[in-house]
C-alpha cells in the first residue's frame, strides 16, 4: 500500500530545482502522470525536476518522462548496489541512454558500503568501484556532470574521483550525508553538494554544521522523492513538491533567507546541469 502524500507545503517566493528525485518510484507511470506531479511541484514554486535512474529498466523509463514533460530533465547509470549488472550490453545501452539530449547527467553512480553483506545480489566494493570509475569516464566523454551515492564510503569517493579525474562538467554529491570535514573538502574540489529532507531531522546537527560552511555557489537541493520525506511529515511519501520544506530546514542551517537558497540552488542546477532558465 503507497504511503499517503503529505499536505502541500507553503509555496516558495522564488523558483527552485529538485535536483534528485525517482518521479518512476513515486508512483509515475504514464506522461498524464509525470506532468501531474510537476504540476503538484510548480503550485509550489518547484519549477524543474532531474529524475534520476537506478538500473536499466529505469534508465530507459527516466529518459521517457523528460520527453512527457519539459520541466523534466534525467539522469541515467547503474546504483553502486547494482554494479555487478555493467556487462558489455549494459555498458553499451547506458552509453547511448546517457548521450541522449534529455540526460543532463550520469548518475546516480559511486560506492556503498552499507548494504553489501546486508543486501542479497548486492554488488561487491570491487565490483561498485569498477562501475564508479567506468561511469566517471563516460561522464568525461560526453561533457556532462556525475551524480554521485556515497553512503558510508566518503573517503574512498574522494580517493577515487582523486585517482580516476573528476569531469570538468561537475561532480554532484547528491543528498550530502558527511560531516563538515567532508563538507569542506567538497568545496575545497569544487563539488557540489545537494542537501536532501536529511537536513530536516532532529538527529542530524552534523549535516547542519556540513550544510552551513558549503558555498553558496556550490549548493543543491533535492528530495530523493520517494524517500527521505522532510520533517514534518518524516515517514509520508516524498515527492518534488515536498521540497520547499527541505529548503527551509536548509536555510534555517545556514542563518540565509529560504528564497535566497532557492534561487542559489535553482542557478547552481541550471549551471551544472545546462538548463535554460524557466520562464516563470
Amino acid at each position: 500500500m503507497r504511503r499517503e502524500r503529505p499536505p502541500a507545503p507553503e509555496p516558495l517566493g522564488a523558483a527552485v530545482i529538485d535536483s534528485h528525485t525517482h518521479l518512476d518510484a513515486c508512483g509515475c507511470v504514464t506522461a498524464e502522470d509525470v506532468r501531474a506531479a510537476m504540476d503538484r511541484a510548480a503550485a509550489v514554486g518547484v519549477v524543474r525536476a532531474v529524475t534520476v535512474a537506478d538500473d536499466l529498466d529505469s534508465a530507459r523509463w527516466v529518459l521517457t518522462a523528460a520527453e512527457a514533460d519539459e520541466r523534466v530533465s534525467a539522469a541515467v547509470a547503474l546504483h553502486p548496489t547494482r554494479a555487478n549488472a555493467l556487462d558489455d550490453a549494459a555498458r553499451a545501452e547506458i552509453e547511448k541512454l546517457a548521450a541522449s539530449p534529455r540526460a543532463v547527467a550520469v548518475g546516480e553512480t559511486g560506492l556503498d558500503h552499507y548494504w553489501p553483506g546486508r543486501m542479497p545480489g548486492c554488488a561487491a566494493p570491487d565490483e561498485q568501484r569498477e562501475a564508479f570509475a567506468w561511469h566517471i569516464d563516460l561522464a568525461k566523454r560526453l561533457s556532462k556532470p556525475v551524480m554521485i551515492h556515497d553512503r558510508d564510503a566518503h573517503d574512498d569517493v574522494l580517493a577515487v574521483l582523486r585517482s580516476e579525474g573528476a569531469p570538468d562538467a561537475g561532480v554532484i554529491f547528491h543528498c550530502f550525508s558527511g560531516d563538515a570535514t567532508l563538507a569542506r573538502a567538497c568545496a575545497d574540489a569544487g563539488y557540489y553538494t545537494s542537501f536532501a529532507g536529511t537536513v530536516t531531522f532532529r538527529n542530524a546537527a552534523p549535516l547542519r554544521e556540513a550544510a552551513a560552511l558549503v558555498p553558496s555557489e556550490l549548493l543543491l537541493v533535492e528530495t530523493d522523492a520517494p524517500f527521505l520525506t522532510p520533517h514534518p511529515h518524516r515517514g509520508r511519501a516524498n515527492e518534488p513538491y515536498c521540497l520547499p520544506w527541505t529548503v527551509r530546514g536548509l536555510a534555517a542551517a545556514r542563518g540565509a533567507d529560504p528564497d535566497a537558497v532557492a534561487d542559489a540552488a535553482r542557478r547552481n542546477a541550471e549551471r551544472v546541469f545546462n538548463l535554460a532558465a524557466p520562464a516563470l
